[in-house]
């Protein structure tokens, strides 16, 4: 997901965009701790999107306490 998207979102949006994919991301590495997981790469991206989600996440946070 870019980073336009997410801040097009309200702050209860993004929060449960984190979360979805934070359940996303545990699900994969519970697929890779039992081998079934086939695109490895999956894991590298949905943890930069979590990333990507919080930073913008924070952003608005601090727009809204000005």
């Amino acid at each position: 997901m870019k980073a336009s998207e997410l801040r097009t979102k309200d702050v209860a949006g993004l929060q449960k965009e984190v979360g979805d994919l934070l359940k996303a991301h545990f699900g994969l590495r519970m697929q890779k701790a039992t081998q079934q997981l086939t695109n490895h790469t999956q894991l590298g991206n949905t943890r930069r999107d979590i990333a990507r989600a919080k930073t913008v996440l924070a952003q608005k946070k601090k727009e809204a306490a000005k």
